[in-house]
Order: structure tokens, then C-alpha cells, then sequence
């Protein structure tokens, strides 16, 4: 089991050097992980920075934990900046980058409010083919694209990745969905999110996980390593009460937990609060 933070971009603790500041503290107190929001604009939210700035500051004063956006919509950004902006900071933190991408919140303003695509189907054809541009300008090769959405001439992008074979991906999986999940098994994790048949949300069970643990190595084809990953919020005082969080889950094959650290001690003490929680450590 591997333990992250995630960061809010926007309101209460958001600032990048308290940003920075709680990224060192995590590292200092044994966490695997610092992840922070990607958004452009949430209304009546407040001050709101720009997610891959804060990941590098965050990347020059850490040396350890695994840094990444929480969670990149890769269908309002354009895939080749993208592509020199991940290889950029994988470097720069010496192979630490991680990639979380998804469809996107529709109450961020980055969609709607600019004029990008908030149809799903269209979102989720832009994922994929943004996904697929990804991983042909990271391989270092000649690579050229033509899909419905996105056109590419032949282009070569160096340097590569320092991470092998690319710079790891973990998209959003609507468990039980297969085309999503689909999606997830042909990259390196997955965040998978309980979808009920009528379309609403709900939290995955330790079966669920196991379940999903279970549909991705029927049809994974790779041999690198698998993450599924999860987030949510333990009691840093109460060892006992965390273990009963984790472990089923942990059992049923979950690989990493995100604290969200933005969510509760944020509202119950803000920065202070996120320090505190940080500073009691993951929940082994």
C-alpha cells in the first residue's frame, strides 16, 4: 500500500506556498503522495491557482513522494502542451510524475464558460484520443495522428520520459461500466467510482474493489505494474478506526489511499487543521 495527500487548487489552503509548505510536511511525515486539484475556475470559490505551477514548485522542494494533478480533464486540455508539461516535470522531479486523468467536473468554468466540449460522449472521445497522442509524443519516436477530434502531423518529442515505459496514467473508471473500465486496463491504474444503474454515483465497497481488481487482470495485457486507487478520510487519531478503513479495502486490492486532506481537516481548522492531519502521518 503506497499513502497520498490530495491538495485543493482553490479556497482554504490552496496558496502555493502553503501548497509547497504541506508537500514538504507530508514528505517529513512518511507520505508516499502529494496530489493537487487541477480546476480553472469553481464559482463563488475564491483565489485559484494554476495546478501544474504548484506541481513543479512542489517538485523542486521534495525529493520523494510521488507528485500529480488531482485529476487532469483531459478533454479541455490540448494533448501535445500537455505532453511537453509531463515530460517536463517528470524530469525536473526526477521521475515522480503520476497522471490522474478523467472526463472533468462540468461546474468547473474551464468547460462550459470558454466554449469546450461538455457533451460526454465527446468528452470521453477526446480522452482517449488525447491518451493515445500521450503516449506517441512520450515515446521519443517520429509520430503522427488523425482522429475525429485531433490531428496530428509527424512530429518527434525529446526528450522521452525518464519514467519507462512512460510517465504512469491512472484514469477514472465508472465501475461497473466496461467501456470505462476498458479504458482504465490499458494503462497503469485506475480510480474507479461506484456507477448505479441509473446513472448516480456511490462509494466503492472492499467488493468492489475486489471485483475490480479482479475485471482488470481478465483483460489486462501488460506486465507492468497495476494501481487502483482510492480517496477518502481516516481518523489520524485513532490508529484502530483507520485500520478498520483500510485494510478491507487493502485486502481486496487496493494499492494506494489518498487522504483528502482538503476535505475535513480543512473545514475543522483549516491549514492548521490539513497540517495536523498531515504531521499524524498515513494510516499503516
Amino acid at each position: 500500500m503506497h499513502y497520498g495527500i490530495t491538495l485543493p487548487n482553490l479556497g482554504v489552503g490552496s496558496d502555493p506556498h502553503t501548497a509547497v509548505a504541506l508537500a514538504q510536511a507530508a514528505e517529513a511525515a512518511g507520505w508516499d503522495g502529494v496530489f493537487y486539484w487541477d480546476a480553472v475556475y469553481i464559482p463563488d470559490e475564491g483565489a485559484t491557482y494554476d495546478p501544474w505551477i504548484v506541481l513543479t514548485a512542489i517538485a523542486v522542494a521534495t525529493t520523494r513522494v510521488r507528485i500529480g494533478p488531482m485529476l487532469t480533464p483531459l478533454a479541455r486540455r490540448r494533448p501535445w502542451k500537455l505532453a511537453r508539461e509531463t515530460v517536463t516535470l517528470d524530469h525536473l522531479s526526477g521521475g515522480r510524475l503520476i497522471l490522474p486523468v478523467g472526463l472533468g467536473a462540468l461546474d468547473d468554468g474551464g468547460f462550459g464558460r470558454v466554449g469546450e466540449a461538455t457533451d460526454r460522449k465527446i468528452r470521453a472521445q477526446r480522452l482517449d484520443e488525447g491518451l493515445a497522442i500521450l503516449a506517441g509524443l512520450w515515446s521519443g519516436q517520429p509520430f503522427s495522428y488523425s482522429g475525429e477530434h485531433y490531428q496530428l502531423d509527424e512530429m518527434t518529442f525529446l526528450p522521452p520520459p525518464l519514467q519507462q515505459p512512460r510517465i504512469p496514467v491512472w484514469p477514472v473508471g465508472a465501475w461497473p461500466r466496461p467501456q470505462s473500465m476498458d479504458r482504465a486496463a490499458q494503462w497503469d491504474g485506475v480510480l474507479p467510482t461506484k456507477m448505479h444503474p441509473d446513472g448516480t454515483f456511490g462509494a466503492m465497497t472492499p467488493a468492489d474493489v475486489r471485483a475490480t481488481a479482479a475485471y482488470i487482470a481478465e483483460r489486462r495485457r501488460a506486465a507492468t505494474p497495476f494501481d487502483i486507487v482510492m480517496e477518502g478520510a481516516t481518523p489520524g487519531d485513532d490508529p484502530a478506526g483507520a485500520a478498520a478503513i483500510i485494510q478491507p479495502l487493502a485486502e481486496a486490492g487496493l494499492t494506494w489511499w489518498l487522504e483528502d486532506i482538503w476535505n475535513a481537516p480543512r473545514t475543522t481548522g483549516g491549514v492548521d487543521g490539513m497540517r495536523r492531519r498531515i504531521a499524524q502521518g498515513p494510516p499503516t
